[in-house]
Protein backbone atom coordinates (compact mmCIF):
# COMPACT_ATOMS: atom_id res chain seq x y z
CA UNK A 1 0.00 0.00 0.00
CA UNK A 2 1.28 3.17 -1.08
CA UNK A 3 1.54 6.07 1.38
CA UNK A 4 0.18 9.01 1.17
CA UNK A 5 2.51 12.13 1.49
CA UNK A 6 1.13 14.74 3.80
CA UNK A 7 1.07 18.66 2.64
CA UNK A 8 3.80 20.46 4.04
CA UNK A 9 2.35 23.14 5.77
CA UNK A 10 1.73 26.41 4.82
CA UNK A 11 4.74 29.48 5.83
CA UNK A 12 2.96 32.39 8.20
CA UNK A 13 2.62 35.72 5.98
CA UNK A 14 5.04 38.05 7.47
CA UNK A 15 2.22 40.11 7.98
CA UNK A 16 0.97 37.52 10.37
CA UNK A 17 4.08 37.23 12.10
CA UNK A 18 3.79 40.44 13.07
CA UNK A 19 0.37 40.80 14.18
CA UNK A 20 1.25 37.32 16.40
CA UNK A 21 4.28 38.96 17.38
CA UNK A 22 2.21 42.70 18.17
CA UNK A 23 -0.31 40.66 20.20
CA UNK A 24 1.89 38.45 22.74
CA UNK A 25 3.64 41.61 23.50
CA UNK A 26 0.54 43.56 23.83
CA UNK A 27 -0.82 40.67 25.97
CA UNK A 28 2.51 40.70 27.86
CA UNK A 29 2.40 44.48 28.85
CA UNK A 30 -1.16 44.74 29.76
CA UNK A 31 -1.22 41.35 32.31
CA UNK A 32 2.04 42.41 34.00
CA UNK A 33 4.25 40.06 32.80
CA UNK A 34 6.28 43.28 30.97
CA UNK A 35 6.59 45.94 33.37
CA UNK A 36 6.50 49.77 32.84
CA UNK A 37 10.54 50.57 32.18
CA UNK A 38 11.58 46.97 31.31
CA UNK A 39 13.85 47.54 28.47
CA UNK A 40 12.33 45.36 25.21
CA UNK A 41 15.21 43.77 23.21
CA UNK A 42 14.41 42.53 19.67
CA UNK A 43 16.72 39.90 19.45
CA UNK A 44 15.30 38.37 22.43
CA UNK A 45 12.19 38.76 21.45
CA UNK A 46 12.83 37.63 18.56
CA UNK A 47 14.23 33.72 20.01
CA UNK A 48 11.19 33.55 23.04
CA UNK A 49 8.76 34.20 19.70
CA UNK A 50 10.53 32.40 17.03
CA UNK A 51 10.98 34.38 14.24
CA UNK A 52 13.49 36.71 12.72
CA UNK A 53 14.06 40.53 14.07
CA UNK A 54 11.99 42.41 11.46
CA UNK A 55 8.01 41.18 12.56
CA UNK A 56 9.51 42.20 16.10
CA UNK A 57 10.42 45.52 14.44
CA UNK A 58 7.18 46.66 13.28
CA UNK A 59 5.48 45.49 15.95
CA UNK A 60 7.02 47.64 18.28
CA UNK A 61 6.73 50.52 15.96
CA UNK A 62 3.09 49.83 16.30
CA UNK A 63 3.51 49.88 20.19
CA UNK A 64 5.16 52.93 20.18
CA UNK A 65 1.98 54.57 18.15
CA UNK A 66 -0.25 53.07 20.76
CA UNK A 67 1.53 54.51 23.61
CA UNK A 68 2.44 51.31 25.00
CA UNK A 69 6.55 51.38 24.55
CA UNK A 70 8.69 54.34 23.76
CA UNK A 71 11.72 53.93 21.58
CA UNK A 72 14.84 56.16 22.27
CA UNK A 73 17.75 56.95 20.71
CA UNK A 74 19.84 56.36 23.51
CA UNK A 75 17.60 53.65 25.38
CA UNK A 76 16.38 51.20 23.22
CA UNK A 77 12.81 50.38 23.71
CA UNK A 78 10.67 50.11 27.01
CA UNK A 79 7.38 49.14 28.83
CA UNK A 80 5.81 53.11 28.74
CA UNK A 81 6.20 54.18 32.37
CA UNK A 82 3.14 55.32 34.08
CA UNK A 83 2.59 58.53 36.19
CA UNK A 84 -0.01 60.61 37.65
CA UNK A 85 0.31 63.01 34.83
CA UNK A 86 -0.30 59.92 31.65
CA UNK A 87 -2.86 58.68 34.60
CA UNK A 88 -4.52 61.60 34.21
CA UNK A 89 -4.38 62.84 30.90
CA UNK A 90 -5.37 59.48 29.30
CA UNK A 91 -8.47 59.43 32.16
CA UNK A 92 -9.44 62.90 31.13
CA UNK A 93 -10.61 61.23 27.59
CA UNK A 94 -12.27 58.82 28.64
CA UNK A 95 -14.63 60.84 31.11
CA UNK A 96 -15.39 63.44 28.19
CA UNK A 97 -16.06 60.76 26.08
CA UNK A 98 -17.04 57.35 27.50
CA UNK A 99 -20.30 58.31 29.44
CA UNK A 100 -21.09 59.89 26.36
CA UNK A 101 -21.05 57.04 24.00
CA UNK A 102 -22.79 55.06 26.59
CA UNK A 103 -25.33 57.16 26.83
CA UNK A 104 -25.84 57.38 23.11
CA UNK A 105 -25.97 53.71 23.37
CA UNK A 106 -28.49 53.06 25.38
CA UNK A 107 -30.95 55.92 23.51
CA UNK A 108 -30.37 53.57 20.23
CA UNK A 109 -31.27 50.54 22.54
CA UNK A 110 -27.99 48.58 21.29
CA UNK A 111 -27.60 45.25 22.64
CA UNK A 112 -25.48 45.13 25.61
CA UNK A 113 -25.08 41.60 25.78
CA UNK A 114 -21.10 41.30 25.27
CA UNK A 115 -20.62 43.95 28.54
CA UNK A 116 -22.66 41.06 30.42
CA UNK A 117 -20.30 38.19 28.93
CA UNK A 118 -17.47 40.36 29.86
CA UNK A 119 -18.94 40.63 34.03
CA UNK A 120 -19.27 37.15 33.49
CA UNK A 121 -16.03 36.57 32.79
CA UNK A 122 -14.34 39.07 34.60
CA UNK A 123 -16.09 37.52 37.50
CA UNK A 124 -14.91 33.49 36.74
CA UNK A 125 -11.25 34.93 36.41
CA UNK A 126 -9.00 32.74 37.57
CA UNK A 127 -6.04 35.77 37.67
CA UNK A 128 -5.28 39.01 37.58
CA UNK A 129 -4.79 38.62 33.97
CA UNK A 130 -7.70 37.86 32.76
CA UNK A 131 -9.49 39.96 35.01
CA UNK A 132 -8.05 42.43 33.69
CA UNK A 133 -8.57 41.81 29.91
CA UNK A 134 -12.22 40.89 31.00
CA UNK A 135 -12.49 44.66 32.44
CA UNK A 136 -10.93 45.91 29.03
CA UNK A 137 -13.99 44.55 27.23
CA UNK A 138 -16.82 45.03 29.70
CA UNK A 139 -15.85 49.18 29.09
CA UNK A 140 -15.60 48.70 24.88
CA UNK A 141 -18.81 46.88 24.80
CA UNK A 142 -20.03 49.83 26.35
CA UNK A 143 -19.19 52.51 23.88
CA UNK A 144 -18.86 50.37 20.98
CA UNK A 145 -22.55 50.46 19.89
CA UNK A 146 -22.77 54.06 20.20
CA UNK A 147 -23.52 54.51 16.52
CA UNK A 148 -20.61 56.74 16.15
CA UNK A 149 -17.93 54.54 14.28
CA UNK A 150 -15.33 57.94 14.82
CA UNK A 151 -16.29 58.02 18.30
CA UNK A 152 -15.81 54.42 19.22
CA UNK A 153 -12.37 54.98 17.18
CA UNK A 154 -11.10 57.77 19.44
CA UNK A 155 -11.54 55.55 22.69
CA UNK A 156 -10.23 52.27 21.09
CA UNK A 157 -7.05 54.78 20.77
CA UNK A 158 -6.76 54.98 24.11
CA UNK A 159 -7.73 51.73 25.38
CA UNK A 160 -4.36 50.31 25.55
CA UNK A 161 -3.08 53.39 27.12
CA UNK A 162 -5.86 52.91 30.33
CA UNK A 163 -5.37 49.31 30.63
CA UNK A 164 -1.94 49.48 31.10
CA UNK A 165 -2.77 52.53 33.74
CA UNK A 166 -5.38 50.00 35.19
CA UNK A 167 -2.83 47.00 35.60
CA UNK A 168 -0.23 49.41 37.58
CA UNK A 169 -2.95 50.76 39.48
CA UNK A 170 -3.89 47.19 40.59
CA UNK A 171 -0.49 45.87 40.84
CA UNK A 172 -0.07 47.98 43.62
CA UNK A 173 -3.76 48.43 45.13
CA UNK A 174 -5.79 46.02 43.83
CA UNK A 175 -9.22 46.89 43.97
CA UNK A 176 -11.37 45.19 41.30
CA UNK A 177 -14.08 43.87 44.00
CA UNK A 178 -14.95 47.17 43.95
CA UNK A 179 -14.68 47.99 40.19
CA UNK A 180 -17.10 44.97 39.77
CA UNK A 181 -19.87 45.98 42.13
CA UNK A 182 -19.75 49.61 39.72
CA UNK A 183 -19.80 47.54 36.75
CA UNK A 184 -23.01 45.84 37.25
CA UNK A 185 -24.56 48.96 38.56
CA UNK A 186 -23.50 50.73 35.12
CA UNK A 187 -25.00 48.05 33.44
CA UNK A 188 -28.25 47.56 35.45
CA UNK A 189 -28.60 51.24 34.79
CA UNK A 190 -28.09 50.79 30.43
CA UNK A 191 -30.28 48.01 30.41
CA UNK A 192 -33.01 49.65 32.25
CA UNK A 193 -32.96 52.48 29.73
CA UNK A 194 -31.69 55.27 32.19
CA UNK A 195 -29.33 56.22 30.16
CA UNK A 196 -28.58 59.72 31.99
CA UNK A 197 -28.06 57.88 35.01
CA UNK A 198 -26.10 54.63 33.61
CA UNK A 199 -23.37 57.65 32.04
CA UNK A 200 -23.32 59.01 35.55
CA UNK A 201 -22.47 56.19 37.10
CA UNK A 202 -20.02 55.77 34.45
CA UNK A 203 -18.20 59.28 34.94
CA UNK A 204 -18.27 58.04 38.67
CA UNK A 205 -15.83 54.90 37.95
CA UNK A 206 -13.61 56.35 35.70
CA UNK A 207 -13.22 59.66 38.14
CA UNK A 208 -13.02 57.79 41.42
CA UNK A 209 -10.53 55.13 39.97
CA UNK A 210 -7.73 57.83 39.39
CA UNK A 211 -8.05 60.09 41.70
CA UNK A 212 -7.94 56.72 44.01
CA UNK A 213 -5.11 55.34 41.89
CA UNK A 214 -3.14 58.67 41.29
CA UNK A 215 -4.44 61.14 43.78
CA UNK A 216 -3.67 65.13 44.07
CA UNK A 217 -1.66 66.82 46.45
CA UNK A 218 -3.44 69.14 48.53
CA UNK A 219 -0.62 71.74 46.42
CA UNK A 220 -2.43 70.55 43.13
CA UNK A 221 -5.24 70.98 44.17
CA UNK A 222 -4.62 74.47 45.34
CA UNK A 223 -3.53 75.13 41.83
CA UNK A 224 -6.28 74.40 40.04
Amino acid sequence: MTSVPMPMPMPIPIPSRTQYVLDAIKHRILTGQLTPGQALVETELAAQFGVSKTPVREALKTLAGTGLVVMSQYKGVTVRMVDADMAREVYDVRLLLEPEALRRAVWRGASLDSARDALTRADDATDAAERSLANREFHRALYVPCGNPLLGRMLDEVRDQAALVAAVAWAAQPSWEREAAEHREILRLAVEGDADAAARALHAHIASFVQRSFPESPQQEGQE
